[in-house]
């Protein structure tokens, strides 16, 4: 198990040590008055943890506080590894990022694209362009998520059991066919959707290599980058750990155990997705934003080049646009004005239209269970924050952990 402790005086890497303590007692307020069960925050600079905060309890009706070793359901963090995993196999020579998706699950070959009509009766239309790597990458492909409910091709999902997840007698190779079977809501990269790339990129990842999902991540990036306790769900000796989930009551917003979605995590999954899923600790996730950080590699393991990092951190949306102009207003794990899109990740572009102290060129993302981090390359910070209340959407609490660290760094 890794040990996660403070390794540096905030002084020495340009921290103010009191303007930091007031992330502590921002966040505290939303343990003590009952809206968050209970936090980790973690703030490194220059690879040396400079703040670790922690509070309230990962399992308020057994009153088990928050703990380093807590474990919690990441959701959608489980997207940027999926993406480190792809490029991994680019590097290889696997495949080229305009190769066509039906290379590796031909069902996508022969995909319709919403063009009119309702979910009962829709109108189609052929693809005009092969639905290719990159166009998952970026979510550009026309994929959608269920729970979006927003467009006709949206309750289609729901009508074929996903929503908040796949049916749970489906595998990932099954989960990929029944979306080839359903229309992309747009023709391949002409617009910005958050939806099931990642999972299907997950299915691409296991035809290329040869190996399961879970399988490539834990022998090809978890233990090289000894993230110990990363995986897709937890055994019985470790239950225990895993932090309960939450989610906010309508009127008062205070944090009600969620019975239905704290059984996640907790047994084997029918299909490993790409995009959600993973199990992780903030230790863990603190070895990756490093390798993240310092270009694909950590303590002589490198899992990409430096190159492909900076590549996939750069903003690939068709025209440099941020997503307010090129994405749909819909749910993200990221907010849309100045904000780009990476491979994997989103960018930042101006923190002047994002309205939130940052840096350009930071890249970041979060998770459904309002977990979330950020890698910021100019000022060598990384910063994570986990706690289990779903919706992320709950609360403000990623603009709001930006400003604090940001304006506690004075040199």
């Amino acid at each position: 198990m890794l040990e996660l402790k403070v390794e540096v005086e905030p002084g020495d890497v340009g921290f103010d040590a009191e303007r930091l303590a007031r992330i502590d007692a921002h966040f505290a307020r939303y343990v003590d008055d009952g809206r968050l069960p209970g936090w980790l925050i973690l703030v490194s600079r220059a690879g040396k943890i400079v703040h670790l905060g922690v509070r309230g309890q990962r399992d308020m009706e057994a009153g088990k506080p928050m703990e380093a070793n807590t474990l919690f359901r990441i959701y959608s963090m489980t997207k940027p590894i999926t993406a480190v995993a792809v490029m991994m196999l680019y590097e290889e020579g696997a495949f080229e990022l305009k190769d066509p998706v039906s290379r590796f699950i031909p069902a996508f070959g022969d995909v319709r694209v919403y063009k009119s009509g309702s979910a009962l009766k829709p109108v189609t239309e052929p693809l005009r362009e092969p639905l290719r790597i990159w166009h998952l990458l970026t979510h550009t492909a026309g994929l959608t998520y269920g729970f979006h409910h927003a467009h006709p091709v949206d309750a289609l999902y729901r009508a074929a059991g996903f929503e908040w997840g796949p049916p749970h007698n489906l595998n990932l190779a099954a989960c990929c066919e029944t979306w080839a079977g359903l229309p992309l809501l747009f023709q391949p990269g002409t617009e910005w959707n958050y939806s099931v790339a990642s999972d299907v990129l997950g299915r691409v990842i296991e035809v290329a290599s040869g190996m399961n999902l879970d399988q490539f991540f834990n022998e090809r990036i978890f233990q090289p980058l000894a993230m110990q306790d990363t995986r897709f769900w937890v055994d019985d000796g470790d239950s225990d750990r895993l932090a309960a989930l939450y989610s906010p009551q309508p009127n008062t917003l205070q944090a009600l155990r969620n019975n239905a979605l704290d059984r996640i995590g907790r047994q084997r999954p029918a299909s490993c997705l790409g995009g959600d899923g993973l199990v992780s600790t903030v230790a863990d996730y603190h070895r990756f934003t490093q390798m993240l950080l310092r270009g694909g590699e950590l303590d002589g393991v490198r899992l990409l080049g430096n190159r492909t990092l900076r590549y996939m951190t750069r903003n690939h949306l068709p025209g440099g646009v941020d997503l307010e102009r090129f994405g749909r207003p819909l749910f993200a794990e990221t907010t849309f004005d100045g904000i780009g899109y990476g491979l994997g990740f989103s960018v930042a572009l101006d923190p002047v239209a994002n309205k939130v102290l940052s840096s350009p060129g930071e890249f970041a993302w979060g998770g459904a269970a309002s977990t979330a981090f950020w890698v910021d390359p100019a000022e060598k910070i990384t910063v994570l924050l986990f706690t289990q209340l779903f919706p992320s959407s709950s609360h403000p609490l990623r603009p709001q952990l930006r400003q604090l660290v940001y304006q506690a760094l004075v040199n």
